[in-house]
């Protein structure tokens, strides 16, 4: 490793290092600013309150879905001012709603002098104030297309694939080097940026990614109220780091 070499932890916003979506708090503003249509995003809302009661297992999948769909049928045609205002209140009302795992890892490591990067499939815009606001080095979001001062509806989404790709440009643009990396995320979208760190750890995963995280032996960290739980894997499944003399087996 040459002397300018250093070691990067890239970090998921939403739902990792954000406690909500910032996507959905985007979409509740522009219906609050009238972007998008009150009376169809209603059916979008029974959606999110037949996820918030557990309706069925697959009922978070759906309410995400009729959001999207709606949210991409409201863009073509947007005023991006109007748009960009509105990331900008997403981002003042959650900038410091966050976990502290994960805050605190973050101020850990630059503290190491790591490369810190975000990378989320939420606008670029909002992605860029957060990692403004949070120091990082470097970030990529999802691109909104723009023509002649609307959106035009065309979007580069930086989900699944795209985040292990934006990564290595990341890591190639800063002379990063993969010894020592970390890799933070909370869903099956962000497997692949996963695989790409030495230290992989999953935090407050969902069910794919959890299944995925027992089968490569990752970290797992929870957090819940005020405690931070690390699962630490142990002979083909999980124990709670002890915090006392005693150790609760996990699976």
């Amino acid at each position: 490793m040459s002397n300018r070499q250093r070691p990067y932890a890239v970090f998921d916003i939403d739902g990792t290092l954000i406690r909500w979506q910032l996507y959905h708090a985007l979409a509740d503003r522009l219906v609050k600013h009238g972007a998008i249509e009150a009376s169809a995003y209603r059916k979008v809302l029974e959606a999110r309150r037949n996820w918030k009661s557990r309706r069925a297992t697959n009922s978070f999948s759906e309410y995400e879905t009729a959001m999207i769909d709606l949210v991409g049928r409201s863009l073509p045609g947007m005023d991006y001012a109007l748009f960009n205002t509105a990331c900008l209140e997403v981002f003042k009302r959650y900038q410091d709603q966050v976990y502290t795992f994960t805050r605190d890892l973050i101020t850990e490591l630059r503290q190491q002098n790591y490369l810190i990067f975000a990378l989320s499939g939420s606008p670029a815009e909002l992605v860029g104030m957060v990692s403004e606001y949070y120091n990082f080095d470097d970030f990529a979001g999802s691109t909104y297309f723009v023509k002649d001062g609307s959106l035009s509806g065309r979007i580069k989404p930086l989900l699944g694939p795209a985040k292990p790709k934006q990564l290595l440009n990341l890591i190639k643009k800063h002379d990063a080097t993969d010894i020592g990396s970390i890799a933070v995320g909370d869903t099956a979208s962000d497997i692949g940026m996963l695989e790409q760190a030495e230290r992989a750890i999953a935090f407050n995963p969902a069910q794919d990614l959890f299944n995925k995280a027992l089968s490569a032996g990752w970290e797992v960290v929870v957090e819940r109220k005020n405690m931070v739980y690390h699962l630490n894997y142990e002979q083909g499944g999980y124990v709670l780091a002890p915090t006392t003399t005693r150790q609760t087996t996990i699976l």
